[in-house]
């Protein structure tokens, strides 16, 4: 490989998409050998230039995968933005004994990271959190033949071949088919459509004084009944109390085991008769 390759820092799509493409494209693709050399100069000496041109000799792959991504409505270039990440993230993790090209281990971290990005952009409203969710999120778009709901056969068929259930497929769908709604109203809203917009009717009551007013004085009841039924206590239960739940670091049944001259499970006996009273006298 020649040092006249651009940084790695230079290569970022931009507006000049097409630019970018022609450029990664036009860079050489590294034969076996240089590859094995490469790595093996970045995984036993830490060689950045090795890396350098690993990533730079790559960035056309994930060109190739991004477009795959191009039907969730986001820009090209972020999406190969993202990708170029993951790229770097794997040459920094690529061991060359494992005996695979560069190109096989890097297509998980590009679509991961590709993944999170569409996730954190494509709605406000998170559409997917859980790992059966997000496998349902990248695979239910290709699994429908037709812009009609499921029915129950398909929706089966789907949560079969994804390993899922058949409500979270249900649930996934009526996701992916729903759409984002302004909090406001629009500009030129008029008043029989205004009043549907969420601001209308989803009220913020944390800043209302009546009912900051209302737990200020339940606090301070709250606290002042704590404070009186812990005065019936005696010494050694209210010290158990205290340090198990009141303290910021809460001691263990042993250490107050060791400190009074107790078994644990004295400790945990005390506690529990202690909350028993506590919770008594608070009721009274």
């Amino acid at each position: 490989m020649t040092n006249t390759l651009q940084p790695v820092q230079a290569l970022v799509p931009g507006a000049n998409l097409e630019a970018y493409v022609q450029t990664v494209n036009s860079i050489p693709l590294l034969t076996v050998e240089q590859e094995r050399d490469l790595a093996g100069r970045l995984f036993y000496q830490q060689d950045l230039e090795a890396a350098r041109q690993m990533v730079l000799a790559h960035l056309r792959f994930v060109v190739h995968i991004a477009r795959s991504y191009s039907g969730y409505g986001l820009a090209q270039a972020d999406l190969i933005q993202e990708g170029n990440v993951g790229l770097m993230k794997a040459v920094k993790r690529f061991n060359p004994e494992m005996g695979v090209r560069l190109v096989s281990f890097a297509v998980h971290w590009i679509k991961a990271e590709i993944h999170e990005f569409i996730l954190r952009n494509w709605r406000i409203v998170k559409v997917a959190t859980t790992k059966a969710q997000r496998k349902l999120f990248f695979n239910l778009r290709s699994q429908k033949k037709r812009l009609a709901w499921l029915n129950n056969e398909e929706v089966e068929r789907v949560a079969d071949s994804l390993g899922v259930e058949a409500r979270e497929v249900r649930e996934m769908e009526s996701r992916l088919t729903g759409h984002d709604m302004a909090f406001d109203p629009s500009a030129d809203a008029d008043d029989d459509s205004a009043y549907q917009s969420p601001a209308h009717y989803l009220e913020d009551h944390r800043y209302d004084p009546a009912r900051q007013l209302e737990d200020a004085d339940w606090s301070d009841s709250s606290n002042s009944s704590l404070h009186a039924a812990m005065e019936t206590l005696d010494e050694r239960s209210r010290d158990i109390l205290q340090q198990r739940w009141l303290s910021e670091e809460k001691v263990t049944l042993h250490d107050l085991a060791a400190k009074y001259g107790v078994s644990a499970e004295r400790i945990r006996q005390l506690e529990k008769n202690a909350m028993n009273k506590l919770k008594g006298s608070i009721e009274a």
